[in-house]
């Protein structure tokens, strides 16, 4: 098959489109706040938004990045809270072919969400209860799941080794992140505050500290 008559200028060279994005992230992004080890997730997330601004909403705990790399390292489940997400991880960049885990389409999550009168998001994040220990959670859609996530821990569930919390929306997204920064238990966590969240940012957050795990 030929080639389509070129009728616009752009840049096509893969490399090329690469090298001009991530520098025009660093040169236009304000990195210098963020710690030296967060400013690769930092980049990568800013990458998949295509908003520099973001780093301005980015709020995470100290022990953040530690944590989810020694979890991804020691083999850690990582659960998300939709299939996207979970398709959104670059399984090649896992240190220790961990296993990603949504369990949206589980038949028990739409009995619970409908016994329980809420989403099948935050139904499902009960299924992960006997397996929270150590992991990593990733939530970039449902604003729900976070806060069950929150009231099952509240309860006694097991603490994950890191939350990335960054559900998106216009109902409870916000409060949500907010509540995930304010947990009293000391779990590792990362938000953007906002409205602003979705499954290719929260997938950016895990890919890059996959990638980072890798040359530890």
């Amino acid at each position: 098959m030929s080639a389509p008559m070129r009728r616009y200028e752009y840049v096509r060279q893969p490399a090329e489109i690469y090298r001009r994005s991530f520098a025009t992230i660093r040169s236009e992004a304000n990195l210098l706040g963020l710690p030296e080890e967060m400013r690769p997730i930092a980049v990568r997330m800013i990458h998949a938004s295509g908003d520099v601004g973001l780093v301005d909403d980015l709020e995470f705990h100290p022990q953040l990045v530690t944590a989810a790399r020694t979890a991804l390292i020691d083999a850690a489940t990582i659960f998300t809270d939709t299939t996207m997400l979970a398709a959104g991880v670059t399984r090649r960049r896992l240190p220790a072919d961990n296993e990603v885990l949504c369990l949206l389409d589980d038949p028990r999550a739409s009995e619970l969400a409908a016994r329980w009168g809420t989403t099948r998001s935050a139904a499902a994040v009960s299924l992960w209860a006997d397996r929270l220990a150590g992991a990593v959670v990733a939530i970039g859609n449902a604003p729900t799941a976070l806060f069950h996530l929150l009231e099952l821990i509240a309860a006694g569930a097991p603490h994950p080794a890191a939350i990335i919390g960054i559900p998106v929306g216009f109902v409870g997204s916000a409060e949500s992140k907010i509540a995930l920064a304010e947990n009293p238990w000391r779990i590792p966590w990362l938000v953007v505050h906002g409205r602003r969240g979705g499954s290719a940012l929260c997938a950016a957050a895990i890919n890059a500290l996959a990638r980072e795990a890798e040359v530890l």
